[in-house]
């Protein structure tokens, strides 16, 4: 009976939530599989607006920090070379969400030692300049960071996280959230999109980048085989410590063996891109 009763108040809590219009429930994959595939049906119940809201407000601030530190687009000709390939690589997410043109894209650099880059939900860009410099990135490389990224946003690798965490959250805070939905709702969408945007994301979403970038990559005619020698690098580049970028990635030689297993799908993409000149 007190199980019955406290999954039954957690379907309350959610279905509340639900005709509130603050989250929606759904089983569903967010993107096409294009030719690598990655269709796996994701756990949604935060709306693409409250995750897209979230990262928004998120980015807006860290550009402002990092503006306020002189440390924003610092080098024109780094900025320019970044928002070339950005634009390459945008161009080409309507393989697997066509709504994702319309995003309104941002792309910035942070002067940084830090070896990190990342791209919010609904196309929010900051790589940091120590990605570049230190590991003496190709253009090929960096689309192949770029692309991960873009990955992870098409994907709405934050938006499933969000909802991940708002179920734990109801789970925990059943009797909480029903004592005062209103405040209690924004409260615990505002908590899930801090551990959302803060917290690494899973081995899983970061394979599905992977596969989804190299294909991103090599629809824009960077050359797919680079994002093999791009993480050769990231393993190797940290005085023998790992990134922060890859502290939840699978393991490095497992990784590496997963994004060749795909290049056979994707290099004929690559190939044609480059006979006709299409970027």
């Amino acid at each position: 009976m007190a199980w019955f009763s406290f999954n039954s108040l957690k379907l309350i809590v959610i279905g509340a939530l639900i005709s509130a219009g603050l989250i929606t429930a759904g089983c569903q994959t967010t993107t096409a599989g294009g030719e690598v595939g990655v269709d796996r049906r994701q756990f949604l119940l935060v709306s693409s607006e409250q995750a897209e809201a979230g990262a928004a407000q998120f980015y807006a601030q860290e550009m402002q920090k990092f503006s306020s530190k002189g440390a924003l687009n610092v080098n024109p000709q780094q900025t320019a070379r970044v928002r070339e390939i950005a634009s390459r690589l945008i161009a080409q997410v309507g393989a697997f969400r066509p709504d994702a043109r319309n995003w309104k894209w941002e792309v910035n650099v942070i002067n940084s030692k830090e070896l990190n880059a990342y791209c919010a939900a609904g196309g929010k860009i900051a790589v940091y300049s120590g990605l570049i410099d230190s590991l003496h990135l190709s253009d090929d490389e960096i689309a192949a960071v770029m692309g991960h990224e873009i990955a992870h946003a098409l994907r709405e690798h934050t938006r499933e996280a969000m909802s991940e965490a708002v179920a734990q959250q109801v789970g925990v805070s059943v009797l909480a959230s029903l004592a005062g939905l209103g405040q209690g709702a924004t409260s615990l969408l505002s908590a899930a999109t801090d551990v959302a945007i803060g917290l690494p994301f899973s081995r899983q979403k970061e394979r599905e980048a992977d596969e989804i970038g190299v294909e991103l990559m090599a629809r824009a005619a960077y050359d797919p085989r680079s994002a093999v020698t791009v993480w050769r690098k990231m393993i190797s580049g940290g005085g023998g410590r790992p990134p922060e970028i890859l502290s939840t990635h699978p393991d490095p030689a497992n990784r590496i063996k997963d994004i060749e297993s795909h290049l056979p799908r994707v290099i004929p993409l690559y190939e044609a891109t480059k006979r006709t000149g299409r970027k």
